[in-house]
């Protein structure tokens, strides 16, 4: 399957080429500046070291995104969405998971806030 074209790294002035928005050196950085700055401090309250254990297995045995298999697409899985939102009384068992790539996860998370 092609890939589109690799594009430049988003952070300031660096001009290395990427298919992520940043490339492998700025990606930690940026992960590490949303993390402290710009996400909800309750979400530590769901998302600790156990849910990383759990989206690790979960995406171990589902690493395809099921939102592109049913397009007839097969695109690895980067997250794990949560079908009912842990917030709304959702939890982390499986039958309330879903891999979806990064494309998928960001639509559905856009029109679940809208």
């Amino acid at each position: 399957m092609p890939y589109r074209p690799k594009h430049p790294c988003g952070h300031p002035g660096c001009p290395a080429l990427t298919h992520e928005q940043y490339c492998p050196e700025h990606a930690k950085l940026h992960a590490h500046l949303y993390e402290k700055y710009e996400r909800d401090p309750d979400t530590w309250k769901h998302y600790g070291h156990r849910w990383r254990l759990i989206r690790k297995s979960f995406l171990s045995a589902h690493p395809l995104c099921e939102m592109c298999l049913v397009r007839g697409v097969m695109i690895p899985a980067t997250d794990v969405h949560h079908i009912h939102p842990v917030k709304a009384g959702g939890t982390h068992e499986w039958s309330n998971l879903r891999s979806l790539c990064k494309s998928c996860h960001s639509s559905i998370t856009i029109q679940s806030h809208s």
